[in-house]
């Protein structure tokens, strides 16, 4: 539980007075046994050798200043204890402060100026806490401490002025470790020692830090003011003069007695001019060497190293621009490289094929040839004559004609081969004509080549199983011999392609049959009827379609057979093959081809196809003959010309729109489903496209698929090549289901006839709409011809549907099968009528959820890619198009680059705010805060940048997720492929930024601590902006991404926080931020910033030690958000 701000204050005060006692008693008791040692031999105080002899002194001085550091050790437990939050190791920065090994002059001089009388003038543990703790009471209001035992209203002695100190007297012994009372020091004032600082109101003196510089004030005669430390003379005291320092706190309260920058102060009492080449900044005790070609003049206060940013932006932008224009390059090189070993293998194939059409022919030729030569010979030449040689020549001709040992075919010259031709080893060629020779009906020649029905023997084996050429040769192959027995059937009805089935490269299919009774769908809340009392059945190897007019259901009635009817109430009878089982349990092996055509705009038409049969096709099934469907399907639907061209966005032009349909209906048929539902899959497409998609749809359902399709308005030609046809009517009630052979037959019985030149599905939509009416001599209404339909079939007719079987025309709006009554919602109030449109919509919400999470046995029978080997898949996929997406990521970078050299340019981070969220004001200004722009600027440019960048992983692929992850695809594939191609931009992106900020700014801080840092949150963030993507729109999401940051910045850098608002700001995620960003600066001050920084780290209430807890909360942020993502892309998903 956070602390009250009472409690928190006195902590805070606290503290800060035990900085100061541990650190001032430190040094002082170690001069304390020194000094013990001397009285033992007659106080070297006193002693008129010590004024005298300055090697004497300064061997005390080295003894005193030797026991001060073995006692650091004995110091190190109480200051991890008491300034654990603020000092990480003790020892480190004790040597940072109070090491002064290398010039230990002050002390020195400090012994001759005291005449020996040092420890009788520096502060007890008591005064110390005196000092500090009153400038806590106060609240910072004033620089004048509380009466006390040696300054008050009776006793006011001299040294109580600032810069002034007293002696105890040399015959008083001091106790520095008393931290009770206060020793009365009254005696022999004078000014501070040059390398100590003497506070106003106590008559003691502290030891500088090193960093400082505090040397003797001197009297600016025109302001009256002791330089440079601010403090006047007292009045009426014409023999006091200026003294030393007057105080030791933060760089708001105490920046005068800090080494200016631009000077270093190798002690405390010594400053020096930063040379040519080095820069020295605040509080520094030694200069810093410049980077190479930097521009450093003397008294630098900070390297120059704008030229290093101004090249770096150079190179960035070339390699930015390279990949802006050069992107495409990559993969276009690749698809050309394969689009070469494609076209080659398929050249090959056709090659063949032509090959052995012309010798059939040319065979045929020879053969009439034959049979002419022997009848002209035997015609001209005596019998007796010519006894030897009609014997040859009928031994010739019946060799060519019949013969199965024929070994070559005549030659047009009639000479004969040679005998070098002889000896020569056949080609492949000869050997498929000497095949087609001996037997013209048999294909073994064929396959000598490209492999039939012995393929499997023929195909290559091992490593060369794997290769493009071999894959395609084996599959264009397969492609044309098909299309050589396609030309021996010319039956245009393709019952002549039956005998394709028949082949055993063909795989069986499973068979899916469904059949309905009294199928209604109700929409929950409103009860209003979508489709009521269908009934009927479709059935494997058969093509069906589904019209009506519009309203009539016909997309409803689809996503009811497929499952994917969400918000409302079924009733009624479905049985796949003639059993009670859900249709989810086949998923994997049924198609449904939606009626927008959700496909990948930035991948080619062959890569669409191919991820989805990788993903989809068994995962037993070879690579060669996975290749073999995606060709088939390219060849049947007519993509063959764009197979390698973009399918095109909003943006960027693609194929075209009747290419985009047929890729549409690909992406399900090079699954090899065995039911195939198309939601108006000729919608949009000109007649010759129709006919082509309908013939390769009539090839699958030869192989056993059922075909479902809803259409409007085909052409004669498209109607006759469907088998079996249902027509629904306005209310999602059936008017016809049956061949498509006896509809018209049907529609006659009942008095209506298709007028002459007027396409017959046409005209039943027209009478359905109520545009064209039925014959006066039929004597039925358009509203009746559901009924006549559960009349003509025997089925049972609703109730409130019976007057209309009496030809009663009037309230044909019941036959949307409402059942309420007229008045009822007339008379229900409008709050009644908005809860039931809540409870409605509730309803709908709840069902959607549970569809969502439904599941089901897998009946499907088919094991398709698991989960690691979708994720390779979707990797690969995704890779690509973030490849094709380059100049979007340029346009990233630029603006990062953008943002970090105006920040590190404008935003200059002073050493004055110590790089952390504002000013600590220790010096009686507790309260007071004023906020630099560096860590706020870094966390929220960095943060908002890199989070509407990630919007686009999910934002703009929500249908095509929707649509893959309803086929069976692994969710959690698609989720981690995307998170993982991110981690490209959560790496490099902090890079880009942060490489112009510093080159430009330069602050303290690493930039490797600053990079991880960035890198935490841009994964944190990046997180959070998965679940805006997923559960938002695209507008909502960015906005939610802009205000998100800004409001939980504002919370977590509230300084006056009540505990409700501090547990809320332990919760945003810039809060830890922020911190580390603070503790990684805090990191890098020390020394006379010792107390800077622990008034900072008090100010906001860090833990030096919490860096890694920082980061560690950035991640579990990132891990969380994308736990919450994935879940709302699960749940909240569409089907």
């Amino acid at each position: 539980m956070p602390l009250p701000p009472e409690k928190c204050e006195m902590r805070r005060a606290a503290a800060a007075a035990s900085l100061a006692i541990v650190v001032v008693g430190v040094f002082l008791s170690a001069l304390a046994p020194g000094v013990r040692c001397q009285d033992d031999t007659n106080d070297y105080g006193d002693s008129p050798t010590a004024n005298s002899n300055a090697g004497v002194n300064q061997f005390f001085t080295s003894v005193i200043y030797s026991r001060l550091s073995n006692l650091t050790d004995a110091f190190a437990a109480d200051v991890s204890n008491r300034l654990g939050f603020c000092i990480k190791d003790s020892k480190k920065d004790w040597n940072g402060a109070f090491n002064f090994s290398s010039d230990l002059t002050f002390l020195t001089n400090c012994i001759k100026d005291t005449n020996g009388g040092l420890m009788q003038r520096v502060c007890t543990s008591a005064e110390v806490k005196f000092y500090f703790n009153s400038f806590y009471e106060n609240g910072g209001k004033s620089n004048y401490l509380k009466p006390n035992r040696n300054c008050n209203l009776t006793s006011w002695a001299s040294g109580c002025e600032p810069g002034w100190a007293c002696s105890t007297g040399a015959d008083q012994k001091v106790d520095l470790y008393n931290a009770k009372e206060m020793p009365s020091r009254t005696l022999s004032c004078g000014p501070c020692c040059e390398g100590f600082f003497c506070p106003h109101g106590i008559t003691c003196m502290i030891p500088c830090p090193l960093g400082s510089y505090c040397p003797a004030a001197k009297l600016n005669k025109t302001t009256g003011v002791c330089d440079p430390y601010h403090y006047q003379l007292p009045p009426g005291q014409p023999n006091h003069t200026c003294g030393g320092a007057d105080i030791w706190a933060d760089v708001g309260s105490s920046s005068e007695i800090f080494c200016p920058a631009g000077y270093y102060c190798p002690s405390t009492i010594k400053k020096i001019n930063c040379s040519s080449g080095h820069y020295c900044r605040l509080g520094s005790t030694s200069e810093n060497r410049c980077f190479k070609k930097s521009s450093c003049k003397p008294n630098s206060s900070n390297q120059d190293i704008t030229l290093f940013g101004l090249l770096l932006i150079i190179a960035l932008g070339l390699l930015l621009l390279i990949m802006y224009n050069f992107s495409d390059q990559l993969l276009t090189s690749r698809e050309r490289q394969q689009a070469k070993s494609r076209e080659a293998a398929a050249r090959s194939a056709r090659e063949t094929a032509q090959a052995r059409e012309r010798w059939k022919a040319a065979k045929d030729i020879a053969k009439k040839h034959a049979v002419g030569l022997q009848t002209q010979l035997s015609r001209t030449f005596s019998r007796k004559k010519s006894v030897r040689q009609a014997e040859q020549l009928k031994v010739l001709g019946q060799h060519r004609l019949g013969s199965d040992d024929s070994s070559l075919p005549p030659m047009s010259s009639g000479s004969g081969m040679s005998a070098n031709q002889k000896k020569k080893e056949p080609s492949n060629l000869t050997k498929m004509m000497r095949s087609l020779e001996d037997n013209p009906d048999s294909d073994e020649g064929f396959n000598l080549e490209i492999g039939d029905k012995n393929v499997r023997k023929n195909m290559p084996k091992g490593k060369q199983m794997h290769t493009r050429s071999q894959i395609f040769k084996y599959a264009y192959g397969q492609i044309e011999k098909e299309k050589a027995l396609q030309q021996q059937n010319k039956n245009l009805t393709f019952s002549g392609v039956i005998s394709m089935a028949t082949d055993t490269e063909i795989r069986t299919r499973p068979t899916i049959e469904i059949a309905f009774k009294d199928l209604t769908l109700t929409l929950k809340g409103k009860k209003k009827s979508l489709i009521r009392c269908v009934t009927g059945k479709i059935m494997p190897g058969r093509v069906t379609a589904v019209m009506g007019p519009s309203g009539a259901g016909k997309t409803t009635f689809l996503n009811a057979l497929a499952g994917k009817a969400t918000g409302c109430e079924m009733t009624g009878l479905v049985l796949i093959n003639g059993k009670i089982e859900s249709i989810h349990s086949y998923k994997k092996i049924i198609g449904f081809v939606p009626q927008d055509d959700v496909v990948h705009g930035n991948l080619t038409v062959e890569e669409n196809l191919w991820f989805s049969a990788r993903c989809r096709l068994p995962a037993s099934m070879s690579k060669p003959d996975k290749v073999l469907v995606v060709e088939r399907v390219i060849e049947s639907l007519g993509l063959q010309p764009v197979r390698d061209s973009l399918v095109g966005t909003v943006e960027k032009r693609g194929i075209s729109g009747g290419q985009r349909k047929r890729v549409n209906v690909g992406l399900e048929m090079v699954m090899e489903p065995s039911l195939l539902i198309l939601d108006e899959p000729t919608s949009g497409l000109d007649s010759a496209s129709s006919q082509l998609l309908l013939r390769a749809l009539r090839r699958e359902a030869l192989e056993g698929v059922n075909i479902i399709m809803v259409l409007h308005q085909p052409s004669y030609t498209l109607f006759k090549m469907f088998d079996d046809l249902i027509i629904l009517a306005k209310g999602g009630l059936t008017v016809y289901h049956g061949p498509v052979k006896k509809v018209e037959e049907y529609f006659s019985s009942l008095g209506i006839h298709v007028p002459e030149r007027v396409n017959p599905p046409d005209h039943y939509i027209d009478i359905l709409e109520g545009i064209v009416k039925p014959s006066t001599s039929s004597g039925i209404n358009y509203k009746q011809l559901p009924l006549k339909w559960m009349q003509h079939n025997g089925y049972e007719i609703p109730p409130d549907m019976l007057h209309n079987a009496t030809g009663d025309s009037v309230g044909g709006s019941t036959s949307l099968g409402s059942g309420t009554s007229n008045g009822g919602p007339e008379t229900q109030s409008l709050a009644g009528e908005f809860w039931g449109d809540v409870k409605c919509i509730v309803e709908q919400k709840k069902d959607h959820i549970e569809h969502n999470f439904a599941r089901s046995n897998d009946l499907s029978n088919r094991q398709t890619a698991g989960i690691l080997r979708q994720y390779k898949y979707f990797f690969g996929r995704v890779g690509k198009q973030r490849l094709r997406e380059a100049r979007i990521q340029f346009v990233d970078f630029l603006i990062l680059c953008l943002a970090g050299v105006c920040l590190g340019t404008l935003a200059k981070v002073n050493d004055e705010t110590f790089g952390a969220l504002g000013r600590f004001k220790i010096r009686f200004h507790v309260g007071t805060l004023q906020k630099t722009p560096f860590p706020n600027f870094l966390l929220c440019i960095a943060a908002l940048l890199c989070k509407i960048a990630a919007l686009r992983s999910f934002s703009l692929d929500k249908l095509h997720y929707w649509r893959e992850s309803a086929s069976g695809m692994s969710s959690l594939a698609y989720f981690l492929s995307k998170d993982t191609v991110d981690h490209f931009n959560t790496i490099i992106k902090p890079i880009v930024y942060l490489s112009m900020f510093y080159f430009f700014n330069n602050p303290r801080s690493s930039i490797t601590d600053n990079y991880i840092i960035l890198v935490a949150l841009v994964y944190c963030v990046t997180g959070i902006a998965y679940a805006f993507a997923i559960f938002f729109q695209p507008g909502s999401a960015q906005l939610w991404s802009v205000l998100l940051p800004v409001v939980l910045t504002l919370i977590a850098t509230q300084q006056q926080q009540s505990s409700s608002v501090k547990i809320l700001a332990n919760l945003c995620y810039p809060k830890w931020a922020l911190e580390a960003f603070v503790i990684s600066n805090a990191e890098r001050y020390s020394g006379v910033w010792l107390v800077t920084r622990c008034g900072s780290l008090i100010k906001n209430d860090y833990n030096i030690h919490d860096w890694g807890l920082c980061i560690f909360v950035l991640v579990v942020y990132g891990i969380v958000f994308r736990i919450i993502a994935f879940f709302c892309m699960v749940t909240f998903q569409k089907k």
